[in-house]
């Protein structure tokens, strides 16, 4: 009998996922969760206009997108003050990491990142054979200086950098990481992932040069837009960058009534700070539960929280599995010591109230394991 005949380096893979998610934790465990508070989606929901424009764009489904995505780049284009030339459209942020690795690394290719930091890049990376090095968090922060210091150790030609990060929450202000950009090295990539910058303080944003060649950022209409399910994201760099994915991007993946919902969301600005204030009331509630419970909360700029449990990384899963047993739905990080944290996601009053219910009693159930 004949077999696929894989690549070597897809033989070498483990068939897994960066993240188990809550659907299939849901048919493991044989029952919904109540509070669905780990992926850090946004259960406030995207804006009523947006909602409105996929249901309107339903009836011309039968058709594909439009391959380029015009109308959205060139309202992200407005936005962002810059040329359409300067944007790309695809699939999440998720989708947009595979295209760059697939661009630019290849078996032998040493790439950057921080321990503990955004898995899913670390997979794209794997995939197309590059070798990853990594530099521990600095106080709960990613460290730009470390990041680029092993760049130019290892002669890296990418480094990815989340600001804000996940899953800690954290956050350098955008002007700090272009001054560090001066100890990039030659030939270098910087990507900057801002999934969450929509959430963050005043200039967490990089003001970064458009036509800077040393750096591309990454948006998204998963997190603030509450748009997860429809995949869509973009890219922000040089026109030359930009063009080339062309070469390796899937050109119809965009679906159209995604495409129509991330237009109307970008264009109702009201809704984009109605939730913002939801995120801060939230973040402020979660706080204020894992202190009541004896926890420290992390400050965040983003949609969610990381609470330090005051352990280590088995306690703070014995206190996730006692949260996910009561159906309370939470992630934590996966390297030391971040792994002391859980990470909670920013949830509506029920959500929250579900959570401040159940964290004690998973506190208890871990201090005796």
């Amino acid at each position: 009998m004949t077999t696929p005949r894989y690549t070597p380096l897809a033989q070498s893979l483990p068939a897994t996922v960066p993240f188990v998610g809550p659907e299939t934790q849901e048919r493991e465990r044989g029952a919904p969760f109540i509070a669905r508070l780990g992926a850090n989606e946004n259960v406030f929901g995207p804006s009523p206009k947006a909602i409105a424009a996929m249901q309107a764009e339903a009836a011309e489904i039968w058709k594909y997108g439009d391959a380029q995505s015009h109308d959205l780049r060139m309202a992200l284009a407005a936005h962002h003050e810059a040329s359409a030339d300067n944007i790309m459209v695809g699939e999440g942020i998720d989708g947009l990491l595979g295209y760059l690795v697939r661009l630019l690394v290849t078996g032998g290719d040493h790439v950057v990142t921080s321990l503990g930091a955004y898995p899913t890049f670390n997979y794209h990376v794997a995939g197309f054979g590059g070798t990853l090095h990594t530099v521990p968090y600095r106080d709960d922060h990613e460290d730009p200086a470390a990041l680029f210091a092993k760049a130019t150790e290892v002669g890296a030609k990418l480094v990815y950098l989340a600001n804000p990060d996940n899953p800690m929450g954290s956050w350098h202000k955008g002007a700090d990481i272009v001054a560090a950009l001066e100890h990039l090295p030659e030939g270098c990539l910087l990507l900057l992932d801002e999934a969450y910058v929509e959430c963050a303080p005043e200039g967490t944003a990089a003001p970064v040069d458009i036509n800077d060649t040393r750096v591309i950022r990454m948006r998204t209409f998963s997190k603030a837009y509450g748009m997860a399910g429809a995949r869509v994201g973009y890219a922000l760099a040089e026109a030359g960058l930009i063009s080339a994915f062309n070469k390796v991007r899937n050109h119809f993946g965009m679906n159209r009534a995604a495409q129509a919902g991330a237009l109307a969301a970008l264009l109702d600005q009201d809704w984009l700070a109605h939730i913002q204030a939801e995120i801060v009331t939230a973040r402020d509630r979660i706080a204020r539960i894992a202190t009541e419970n004896g926890l420290v909360p992390l400050p965040s700029a983003t949609n969610f929280v990381a609470i330090d449990c005051g352990q280590d990384g088995a306690f703070a899963k014995a206190v996730l599995d006692g949260l996910v047993d009561q159906g309370v739905f939470v992630r934590m990080p996966f390297a030391a010591p971040q792994n002391r944290c859980i990470r909670v996601s920013c949830g509506r009053a029920e959500d929250l109230e579900a959570f401040a219910k159940a964290l004690p009693i998973a506190l208890e159930r871990a201090q005796v394991l």
